[in-house]
């Protein structure tokens, strides 16, 4: 059974928590923190690809009941959604969010508070949806929170495109990695995302990820405490390429993965403009790809 202590409270009581804060503020300079690498210096309000300078982003936040089961729970997964996704996916349902412009500028400390106000509302985690264009921020926040009495495990819900200097920032810091495996073409990933190479960042992130944490981890009532979570979305015509996604899962990651399969793609925002997305997956799409997981040994899958 998983300890419920969230890892990060230990960094804070070895004062490695502030030594990170520093340390990640400092990639700002030169950014580095996700897989585009811009380069440029957030920390005077310059402005990559993410369209982010010093201070993060948030559209919204409050308790979500429509996460996994492991993290929604019965009181919710406390989310914290950030603007400006550093992916470009062209039928992203959240579009208004994650290519937003009308959300507002936040310190650390206001980050942190509202990281308290969730735990207050009683949800299972803090749930940063999002994230990998404000690792710095997150750190930042996270310190001050944990110093005013936060205690609730920590999600970096992610589309996958991250790199390996900010995981390393991360680590002992995030509880519960939950990011996408998209797609196994990076023809596709350009295509459909914007940008390059996402299979081998993505896998080389993802194997990151389970190093730091490991398999998920649930308490005596089925809540996720630690460990990685795996989403993929099924899309149309196996755009995605789920058989060889699922293969990697199993033989590179840990055939004890948990996995949530996703059918609930629909054409949104640009899908229109691309034939081969400008429909939803058929049953027989979604129960393939099921049986897909099944024959690679993948066991644990979301029954949300």
């Amino acid at each position: 059974m998983a300890s419920s202590v969230s890892s990060y409270l230990s960094l804070l009581e070895e004062g490695e928590l502030k030594n990170r804060v520093q340390a990640a503020y400092l990639t700002l300079t030169h950014c580095i923190g996700c897989a585009w690498k811009c380069g440029v210096d957030r920390l005077h309000g310059k402005k990559g690809a993410c369209l982010t300078g010093l201070r993060a982003q948030v559209s919204s936040y409050g308790p979500h009941h429509g996460e996994e089961n492991p993290l929604s729970g019965w009181r919710g997964s406390g989310t914290i959604f950030f603007t400006r996704c550093n992916l470009r996916c062209q039928y992203c349902q959240n579009y208004d969010i994650s290519q937003g412009k009308d959300s507002e500028e936040i310190e650390p400390e206001d980050l942190a508070e509202i990281m308290l106000e969730l735990q207050e509302m009683g949800c299972h985690n803090i749930n940063l949806v999002s994230p990998s264009h404000v690792v710095p921020q997150i750190i930042a926040a996270t310190s001050i929170a944990a110093m005013a009495g936060l205690n609730l495990p920590i999600v970096f819900n992610t589309g996958g495109y991250d790199s390996l200097e900010a995981l390393n920032l991360l680590n002992g810091i995030i509880d519960i990695y939950m990011p996408d495996m998209k797609y196994n073409s990076p023809i596709i990933g350009q295509l459909y995302s914007k940008v390059r190479n996402y299979p081998h960042i993505n896998r080389l992130a993802v194997k990151e990820m389970h190093r730091q944490v490991g398999d998920l981890q649930l308490d005596k009532n089925g809540i996720a405490t630690r460990g990685l979570l795996v989403r993929h979305l099924v899309l149309p015509n196996n755009l995605a390429g789920t058989a060889e996604i699922m293969k990697y899962i199993a033989e590179e990651i840990s055939i004890n993965t948990y996995l949530n399969l996703m059918n609930q793609y629909r054409p949104c925002y640009l899908a229109h403009l691309y034939p081969k997305l400008n429909r939803r997956i058929s049953f027989h799409e979604f129960e393939n790809a099921i049986n897909l997981a099944h024959e690679a040994g993948l066991y644990r899958l979301d029954k949300g």
